[in-house]
């Protein structure tokens, strides 16, 4: 056992090691970002920039809380009350730690398909709203006529309205994890129409979602294609000199304009 804790510490010091330098290089990033930017609004206005705040805060929450328990953990560990306060402090260390999860986000700033996920996701606000909405009162609607099916059978499942909520989701989202089930015949009936509602109601608003990432999409793929074209360098070829195609190419841009010029001219005189 000393052996197997004496590696669990290892491990642990080694991951804190290795927490600590990437904070303190994301905090060192995060700081010169924000006095580089000239309106310090607009910088907290950006997602990125919160989600990079939220996702460094919870180590610096739980160093302090770790240095002030290993300062005065021998006196708050005599008083119950003192116990209590500390149980309600760890309940929250634990939420604040979970905020960790946020640092993959910060992978998006260098992940197109990330990107595009974001920019399809907030095109698509307004349907994601519609389908929570109707979500909502489908979970209210079929709920409830679960309960009041299901009310005679001593044997149900369904002691509330609130208890068949669960119930509604799954079967709405046609998930189907099979913890909740309807056994009258009028419940089964309700749960039929429960998933072809639901069934229904995720479909509509999916063909939305996916047309705007189709369009996100391939602006991306267009906009990259672009960019990879205007790095190429102009051909050449041995027997012209070297900026030959080059003024070949500005001389034909220069006729198109003043071909474009003068039919507006022309446009303009009739």
């Amino acid at each position: 056992w000393s052996c197997l804790g004496y590696l669990f510490h290892v491990h642990v010091l080694l991951l804190f090691t290795v927490e600590t330098v990437c904070i303190v290089w994301f905090s060192f990033e995060l700081l010169v970002r924000f006095f580089a930017c000239p309106s310090k609004a607009r910088f907290f206005k950006d997602i990125m920039n919160t989600i990079d705040v939220v996702s460094i805060l919870p180590y610096f929450i739980t160093l302090g809380t770790d240095l002030a328990e290993s300062q005065g953990g021998g006196q708050q560990q005599q008083q119950q009350q003192q116990q209590q306060q500390q149980a309600m402090s760890f309940a929250i260390l634990r939420i604040i730690r979970l905020v960790r999860v946020f640092r993959i986000f910060k992978l998006s700033r260098h992940s197109k398909g990330l990107q595009i996920l974001g920019h399809t996701l907030r095109a698509s606000m307004r349907e994601l709203g519609l389908l929570i909405f109707f979500l909502f009162i489908g979970v209210i609607l079929f709920s409830s006529a679960v309960y009041f099916a299901e009310a005679d059978d001593p044997k149900t499942q369904f002691k509330s309205i609130p208890d068949a909520f669960w119930w509604a989701v799954v079967t709405m989202t046609t998930v189907g994890y099979g913890d909740m089930k309807p056994i009258t015949v009028g419940g089964k009936i309700v749960g039929s129409l429960c998933a072809i509602a639901g069934v229904l109601t995720i479909a509509l608003p999916v063909p939305v979602i996916v047309s705007n990432f189709n369009y996100f999409y391939h602006r991306e793929t267009e906009s990259s294609e672009e960019q990879s074209q205007a790095a190429q360098p102009t051909p050449t070829c041995p027997y012209l000199p070297t900026n030959f195609l080059r003024r070949f190419r500005g001389n034909g841009r220069e006729a198109v304009k003043r071909n474009s010029l003068n039919l507006k001219a022309v446009e303009t005189d009739v």
